[in-house]
């Protein structure tokens, strides 16, 4: 499966840690607080090095909202290139992610897929079945409608996550260092299960401040694996109540990138209803 490597690494920057618990010194049903938080938005920074310099090639932007039907969180996930790969390599990548994830159960129940890299567009859907355990995925090219649509199917686990509802999961599960924990990741319809190291607790500077982060260390790429191609990932994550994904580096026979959170725009609390208005005046 052909994977576009820079947006592989800006969505591997959050996908650490999900409720994919598998390490006997771990607590299997640990109790995990909602982590999506309507309103809130998160935007990234992606810069490629190599052979000492350094460009912006990548933004992305989470958003997390409600779907006013059926109180479902609707996950808004748009990374695009920028700077100089759009603008010396002649190179752009689009890609939308819409994940609807369950408000009570925090299960992913669909991911709707953009991914525009080029003049190669292609459309996607990935539905989750818990009862039957199977994810289906379906995607179509929008540009040639006699081309048959390709169709994936895996078995999937209760805790099984797309690549980006890993993203909020993150700030629910208990941290310490020395942990490894395995994560089961669903992307294009297939299966992944990622080793996940928490290795250091570091002081790291970033636009929130200077702030102790967990430092984390997804084992993705090798043979068989989620980036079929040598390399390493580390992430930082905020050692608090938010847990910010803040920066991360990954190291590559390709070069090197550095993602840096670039704004934060955190959730507002809604105005209470008439009826609580009323009780909140007696």
């Amino acid at each position: 499966m052909k994977k576009n490597i820079f947006l592989s690494f800006l969505l591997l920057l959050f996908v650490s840690i999900s409720v994919g618990l598998a390490q006997p010194d771990i607590d299997r049903t640990p109790k995990l607080k909602n982590p999506y938080k309507e309103g809130e938005s998160l935007t990234y920074e992606g810069k490629y090095k190599r052979f000492g310099f350094s460009f912006s090639i990548a933004e992305m932007t989470f958003t997390v909202s409600k779907l006013p039907e059926n109180e479902n969180y609707f996950v808004k996930s748009e990374a695009r290139s920028k700077g100089t790969l759009t603008k010396l390599f002649n190179f752009k990548f689009f890609q939308l992610y819409k994940s609807t994830v369950d408000p009570d159960k925090l299960q992913i129940l669909e991911t709707t897929k953009r991914d525009e890299q080029g003049e190669r567009i292609r459309d996607s859907k990935a539905e989750f079945n818990y009862e039957n355990k199977k994810v289906t995925y379906v995607e179509t090219d929008p540009k040639d409608a006699t081309r048959p649509p390709r169709v994936v199917a895996s078995t999937i686990e209760t805790n099984t996550q797309d690549i980006v509802s890993g993203v909020y999961l993150l700030r629910s599960v208990p941290l310490s260092v020395g942990k490894t924990i395995m994560v089961p990741v669903s992307d294009s319809g297939l299966v992944y299960d990622v080793p996940v190291r928490i290795t250091a607790r570091e002081r790291i500077k970033s636009i929130l401040g200077k702030k102790w982060c967990w430092r984390i260390e997804p084992d993705v790429f090798g043979e068989g694996k989620f980036i079929e191609q040598k390399g390493s990932l580390t992430i930082w994550v905020t050692d608090d109540e938010e847990r910010i994904p803040v920066r991360a580096e990954l190291e590559t026979r390709l070069g090197d990138v550095r993602i840096k959170l670039k704004r934060m725009n955190k959730a507002t609390l809604k105005a209470p209803d008439e009826k609580n208005k009323a009780m909140n005046k007696n």
